[in-house]
């Protein structure tokens, strides 16, 4: 993307959050509002870079969570989606409903049972939170792009006897990318949510730690330090992935 088409599409969503920022910050000048309801964006920053090392080490802790929590997530939706569609057809629809039933289940009401079987210290309730999280997302676009493979193509590979196999990995597969990819960018934006959910309900740190001890003292600028992190965090998730579609799907599409 060359610089002047980077600047059109960057460009107005960055001049509104500034302009919300002025406002924000002119609003609590003007307002004498306290601090500890709501801090102005100059506060939160110098309490950023005040204490950036321990909200970098909070912030590591999440990232490393997260990153393993999207990664297990993933493989398991894709694992699973192409179980449903290529290896075991009959399983989607004796699970498929099921799979969906248990998205109704808001993550904060179980995850304290994965602590209780797994340990507070341990590291497992926490990946099992976030693969949950970022599970359903791949799942449901992976199982969309399959569904969506142009059929003239499916009905001319088998008239060319192309096998199953053949046509599920030269065909459906290649065609579920872009599915999947958005699929992957909600997962990736899900997965620091799930990680800031587990650390917050019991974790030795982590951004969800580090919110809760600011929460507790008070220190309102610390609780949106934190957001401030995880809404960068879940932006490096989203272009990481949106770079890796480009490479993968587009780059492939323009070889071909």
């Amino acid at each position: 993307m060359n610089p002047a088409a980077w600047l059109a599409r960057i460009g107005p969503p960055l001049a509104a959050a500034l302009a919300l920022l002025a406002v924000w910050e002119l609003y609590v000048d003007l307002s004498g509002i306290e601090p500890w309801r709501l801090p102005a964006p100059s506060a939160i920053a110098r309490e950023l870079a005040a204490g950036f090392p321990r909200v970098w080490m909070h912030t590591a802790a999440s990232l490393k969570v997260a990153v393993m929590g999207l990664a297990s997530g993933t493989a398991a939706g894709i694992a699973l989606a192409t179980a449903m569609h290529f290896l075991f057809p009959w399983i989607r629809n004796m699970f498929y409903p099921l799979i969906i039933l248990t998205q109704n289940i808001p993550i904060i009401a179980i995850a304290p049972l994965f602590i209780v079987w797994f340990g507070f210290q341990s590291i497992l309730p926490k990946l099992i939170v976030i693969t949950l999280v970022c599970f359903f997302p791949v799942l449901v676009a992976a199982l969309q792009g399959f569904a969506y493979t142009d059929r003239r193509m499916v009905n001319y590979m088998r008239m060319i006897g192309a096998s199953r196999g053949q046509l599920f990995w030269k065909l459906e597969f290649p065609h579920a990318l872009p599915h999947l990819f958005s699929g992957l960018k909600v997962a990736g934006t899900y997965s620091m949510m799930g990680a800031v959910i587990s650390e917050w309900l019991g974790s030795e740190n982590g951004l969800g730690v580090y919110m809760r001890l600011a929460q507790s003292s008070f220190r309102t600028d610390r609780i949106f330090v934190a957001i401030v992190m995880i809404v960068a965090a879940s932006l490096l998730f989203f272009a990481l992935i949106s770079a890796l579609e480009r490479a993968l799907v587009r780059g492939g599409r323009r070889k071909e």
